[in-house]
């Protein structure tokens, strides 16, 4: 069809063609729409790594980025551990993972219980994985749960934490550090990968712990409670930054931790960490976080759509760098820490990621505010089982009492109804 309008148009010029003229005045704007899509689109992952009879974990897998990155990995034939806030039995869990498993033609998806806004959560899964003889296989853990509160939404864990640090980085601390001893006693033929997910606002950070001390910002939830944890005040300002920023110094210092095994065998470590940058995508957390969790904002959100879907990245195209930081046959070796951009490797704007004294000073923190948080947390699960139980023999006391009473057929009633 082409070629006749071509035809007509040399024979009989340009004008002959009906809105020709127009179409040529949209076409550069068309094309430079293109380009630009494309420009903001991304790199795209060209690396190809056998997956078959791999063990994947990884969290914040059921949207978003983290979905993407499931279900690329379960294609190339991987076992993926999804870490969820939703137990197992969940509805929308279950039909989530059918529908993994029928797409992709693999069986090996699984999904355990790991709630990120509660340190007794992962602690739970987390001593359940490592107390197995012989350990487990694990070949990877990919990161991708975050949180990105509006203000207007901030609140506290149940741990008396604010919601994006405990999130974004103390529960990933939580979580690798009982998962270390699984990760460093793999066998040394085996490629193990850490995969961190950050993004650009770590540079822009103020590394002030005093913002994230327990008890900043909204009180921790009571004991009578739980369900609803208290708004946050305005003062958390700037956490999401620095919940990045720690997360960024917290994998320097993790491979530093696992390069300082001394494997029985005298083999180097097999477990490599890797931080990669994403970039900006129109996942639910950047919904919610540009439209303000508002209606007006959600209407000011779908207004101004094309320009987000220009500038933003799909999470298809956002999974790319984290499935390249996976796959990638360079990354089999060496001494790890690398911060993957676009598919391929750069340097941390900010030196300090990597200094040692920071992570120590960091690390010393986070375990001591682990370990204030399960405090209380262990003291508020007690009360509430006594109240419990209470409760039951109260009901059961109840319930006694109400079956002394008399029947209309008991002997003291035929009684009564003589007299």
């Amino acid at each position: 069809m082409p070629i006749p309008i071509i035809a007509q148009g040399i024979q009989d010029g340009i004008g002959s063609i009906p809105y020709a003229w127009s179409a040529i005045k949209i076409a550069p704007w068309l094309l430079v729409i293109a380009a630009l899509k494309y420009y903001f689109g991304g790199a795209r992952n060209t690396s190809e790594r056998l997956m078959h009879s791999k063990v994947v974990m990884v969290t914040g897998g059921t949207s978003g980025i983290g979905a993407n990155v499931v279900r690329e990995l379960a294609a190339r034939g991987a076992q993926v551990i999804l870490l969820t806030k939703q137990p197992p039995s969940d509805l929308f869990l279950v039909e989530y993972i059918d529908d993994l498993r029928r797409t992709t033609k693999n069986q090996l998806i699984y999904a355990e219980q790991v709630d990120l806004s509660s340190l007794y959560s992962i602690r739970t899964f987390a001593t359940k994985w490592i107390d197995n003889t012989p350990p487990r296989r694990l070949d990877a853990v990919v990161l991708c749960g975050g949180a990105a509160v509006p203000t207007s939404a901030r609140k506290n864990t149940e741990d008396g934490l604010d919601e994006e640090w405990q999130v974004n980085y103390l529960a990933n601390f939580h979580l690798l550090s009982i998962l270390s001893p699984a990760l460093r006693v793999q066998p040394a033929h085996r490629d193990v990968r850490v995969i961190f997910a950050t993004c650009a606002s770590y540079i822009g950070a103020t590394f002030d712990l005093d913002t994230v001390q327990r008890g900043k910002g909204a009180p921790a939830t009571s004991a009578k409670n739980t369900s609803k944890p208290k708004t946050a005040t305005p003062s958390t300002k700037g956490i999401y930054a620095l919940s990045k920023f720690s997360l960024m110094t917290f994998a320097h210092s993790f491979q530093r931790h696992l390069n300082a095994y001394a494997r029985p065998d005298g083999l180097p470590p097999c477990t490599r960490v890797l931080v990669v940058d994403p970039g900006l995508s129109r996942t639910p957390g950047t919904r919610r976080w540009l439209t303000g969790g508002s209606l007006w904002g959600l209407l000011l959100y779908l207004l101004t759509w094309p320009l987000w879907c220009l500038v933003l990245k799909s999470p298809q195209q956002g999974a790319q760098s984290i499935l390249y930081a996976v796959m990638e046959e360079s990354y089999a070796r060496g001494e790890g820490g690398w911060l993957i951009k676009e598919c391929r490797e750069v340097d941390c704007a900010r030196r300090d990621v990597r200094d040692e004294e920071l992570g120590k000073r960091l690390w010393e923190f986070s375990e001591k505010q682990i370990e204030a948080a399960e405090k209380e947390g262990a003291v508020r699960r007690a009360l509430e089982k006594k109240e419990k139980e209470a409760a039951e023999k109260r009901q059961v006391r109840k319930e006694t009492a109400s079956g002394k009473e008399k029947s209309a057929g008991s002997r003291r009633s035929r009684k009564g109804n003589k007299n």
